[in-house]
């Protein structure tokens, strides 16, 4: 009996202490608006949770402006012209197709359509009738089948094997339109990883990306996936990959970046390490991201991306300071890693948002000594 009770009494124990270290390895805690401990973002200017954009990482007024117009009149030649103006061997083209595509498959998924409604997305359909030989127009097909074999299809099953074999074929198409544009095969990355193709095809594959645009971070970022170990790679194959590419990275390019990606890619899914954000390895990578992003042009598409990540990175080593420098930069957009990766992106940065502006603001801070 006497036994008996000591096992009760371990299991109580262990009941009220577990939570107790999980919150202390999480690190991450939310409190009500209306706690005393609660900080105020408010007070730093930043936005409000409902008002944050899950859209984009960062501000382009062109494309919301057309965006906007598309889906309000259902009439693409505003995307096409937008897409037809944009440079070929910048990032922006990349994140743009991205957009049109995102927002297409959105308005599938809201409105799938029946016998009396139309289904959302009809203008992609329209655009890629009425105009099939325009390269922007293709593009964004490719990439749209590619959203929605992920969104809608299990990875392995024939129905995500026929989504995928529809994109590579558009990712051929629309290769073919616009034969110095890496966008066609950056998209091809991504269907690479869900057909599984063979580590030599997808060396040639990326050979013909490298031919295009070498320093490109978009690329670099979808390449990264397939040479992860929870898909076709390994930790080493990643960070090998992820530290060659900030080897080679030309002056301010955010390649120098892409090790702290390859870091985020292999996060453990329980860290019961004390000070893991703190490591060498953390540290070092989140030294070449600072680096990256001092370095990089103040309008580089990609500068966003790295922003955020640092905030994620940056508020888990506890380093309010820096990561509140971030967040002056990014507020208002929530539209990339690590926020995406979660059911409800805005939420997720305000947690993190939260916990940096109580840190700072522990350790002395306030909106008067905030450098923006």
């Amino acid at each position: 009996m006497e036994i008996l009770w000591v096992l009760i009494a371990l299991a109580m124990f262990t009941m009220v202490l577990l939570p107790v270290l999980r919150r202390r390895h999480a690190g991450i805690q939310q409190v009500a608006p209306g706690d005393p401990d609660a900080a105020d973002p408010a007070n730093y200017g930043f936005a409000r949770q409902e008002e944050l954009d899950i859209r984009m990482p960062g501000p382009d007024g062109d494309l919301l402006d057309v965006l906007d117009l598309v889906q309000r009149t259902q009439d693409y030649r505003a995307a096409s012209q937008l897409l037809a103006g944009t440079d070929t061997d910048g990032e922006l083209r990349w994140q743009r197709v991205q957009a049109f595509a995102g927002a297409a498959s959105l308005e599938l998924r809201q409105r799938p359509g029946g016998v009396s409604e139309t289904p959302g997305g009809q203008w992609l359909r329209v655009w890629r009738a009425e105009a099939p030989k325009d390269a922007g127009g293709s593009a964004v097909h490719a990439e749209f089948l590619v959203q929605q074999a992920w969104r809608t299809a299990t990875p392995g099953t024939d129905e995500f094997r026929i989504i995928m074999e529809e994109a590579r074929a558009a990712c051929g198409d629309a290769a073919l339109l616009a034969p110095g544009d890496p966008v066609p095969y950056i998209i091809e990355l991504s269907v690479a990883r869900g057909l599984t193709y063979s580590q030599a095809e997808f060396e040639k594959l990326w050979l013909k990306i490298l031919d295009r645009a070498p320093a490109h971070m978009g690329a670099h970022l979808a390449a990264l996936h397939y040479w992860c170990e929870k898909w076709h790679g390994s930790r080493a194959l990643a960070y090998a990959f992820a530290e060659a590419a900030a080897a080679r990275a030309p002056q301010g390019s955010l390649l120098a970046a892409m090790p702290l990606f390859a870091v985020f890619e292999h996060l453990p899914e329980v860290n019961l390490v004390s000070g893991f954000y703190q490591s060498e390895v953390v540290t070092k990578a989140v030294h070449g991201a600072l680096f990256a992003v001092h370095a990089a042009r103040p309008d580089d598409p990609m500068l966003a991306h790295v922003r955020h990540l640092l905030v994620f990175f940056l508020v888990r080593g506890e380093r309010w300071a820096e990561a509140m420098n971030q967040l002056v930069h990014i507020d208002g957009h929530v539209g990339a890693l690590p926020w995406t990766l979660t059911s409800d992106p805005a939420a997720d940065y305000a947690v993190y948002r939260a916990l940096a502006v109580a840190g700072y603001e522990a350790n002395g801070g306030s909106p008067a000594t905030l450098s923006h």
